[in-house]
């Protein structure tokens, strides 16, 4: 009987202070939302790296050319070696290197202009063998790939992305057309499935073609930009990085300490990439966070205005025989309400807002966050209400009565 009376008294009070209740209630609402959305936020971008990096096939394997020193490793008397041919072929070695599946090489032409119709288009050639398709997870999804043979007779066909088919094509079906690619006439034999991605980089403005015949039309024979190997499995990816080492060590004459190479494992990456992207989405949520503290700040100080405002009224209840327990817990309820309204209000703003993309991310909402910004939301209310109705339900009766 006593708490339906407190909550109708604290409903009341949100009720005669309309404005000063929904600035409140906005303090509220936007640090709930705050901490919602940019949760999501923080989910949804690495969501997105972790399907860019599983997109390029979690038991790939890229070796760079380059020099990658560690500090305090020496750099007198060795000579950087390029990635050849002969390389990729070594890492396919079954008795040295039982974990790699295959071994592609890989030489770019970037920024080629291709034509076709009238229409041109700049964008990134792969040179490279067929087992590269498997490797780097590019399926095609209209015609067909190229084949060993393509290779060895420097055939120049071609297979392109869904953004070059999109820019160059439009509607027109690409599957047999001629296309000019600085010059060089190449058939289109295939279009990749569309891939997607989020940031600068589109991963279907690319197109691939026999290594041979992009070494000998628009690159060039010398060192390879790199090779992409695949493991037998994705529990093997460590594996086949530490047989890839020691292979290209043996060649190169280099060891841990001096190599022109680099090896990066796509498994190794995912993980890692995921490990620093959930410490990215705690900081969102701990900035968030604060915007909900300055909301509770504001319940303690509308109460407490509250309270001075509402003295001489606590003084007659306390004279007619309210304890203290009724007044301690008209006040709370109040700040309690206060707090809830906001809470809910901040969880239906931020699913909504969720709906949309977010500087490109698409955010992704998780249950735990929007529970967890509630509950939270409830106990500031508690918690910062408290101050003003204890001062409430402590004031003497005589006293609360002489205030004016």
């Amino acid at each position: 009987m006593i708490l339906r009376e407190s909550f109708g008294q604290g409903l009341t009070g949100v009720r005669q202070n309309k404005l000063r209740s929904s600035l409140t209630v906005l303090g509220i609402l936007i640090g709930v939302a705050a901490v919602i959305v940019l949760l999501a936020v923080g989910n949804g971008s690495s969501q997105a790296v972790a399907n860019s990096i599983e997109k390029l096939g979690t038991n790939s394997v890229s070796i760079l050319h380059g020099t990658f020193r560690t500090p305090g490793s020496s750099t007198s008397g060795s000579l950087q070696k390029d990635l050849t041919v002969a390389d990729a072929e070594a890492l396919m070695d079954s008795t040295n290197a039982p974990s790699v599946k295959s071994a592609s090489p890989v030489k770019q032409a970037r920024s080629v202009a291709c034509t076709y119709a009238g229409t041109t288009h700049s964008t990134s050639i792969t040179g490279t063998w067929p087992s590269y398709f498997e490797a780097s997870n590019s399926k095609v999804t209209n015609g067909n790939y190229f084949t060993n043979d393509d290779v060895i007779n420097g055939a120049r066909v071609i297979v392109i992305g869904q953004s070059v088919a999109e820019q160059v094509y439009g509607t027109v079906d690409p599957i047999g057309t001629t296309l000019k690619c600085s010059g060089t006439p190449f058939t289109v034999v295939g279009v990749l499935e569309k891939k997607g991605g989020s940031g600068f980089q589109d991963p279907d403005d690319v197109a691939i073609a026999p290594l041979t015949t992009v070494q000998r039309q628009l690159t060039g024979y010398g060192s390879l930009d790199s090779i992409t190997a695949q493991a037998v499995s994705a529990d093997a990816s460590d594996a086949a990085q530490s047989e890839i080492s020691t292979i290209l060590d043996a060649r190169h004459g280099t060891s841990a300490t001096n190599r022109d190479y680099q090896v990066l494992n796509q498994a190794s990456l995912l993980t890692t990439t995921s490990d620093s992207n959930q410490v990215f989405t705690v900081l969102l949520g701990a900035v968030a966070a604060i915007s909900l503290l300055v909301g509770g700040i504001g319940i303690t100080n509308i109460m407490l205005v509250s309270v001075t405002e509402r003295t001489r009224e606590i003084g007659i209840r306390k004279a007619i025989g309210a304890n203290r327990f009724t007044i301690l817990s008209q006040f709370l309820i109040e700040a309690t309400l206060l707090s809830v309204i906001g809470g809910v209000s901040g969880v239906v703003v931020a699913l909504v807002v969720s709906k949309f993309q977010i500087a490109g991310v698409q955010p992704i909402v998780m249950p735990l966050s929007v529970v967890g910004a509630f509950v939270v939301s409830v106990a500031i209310g508690l918690f910062f209400g408290s101050y003003p109705a204890n001062r409430a339900a402590q004031l003497r009766p005589i006293e609360a009565l002489r205030h004016e």
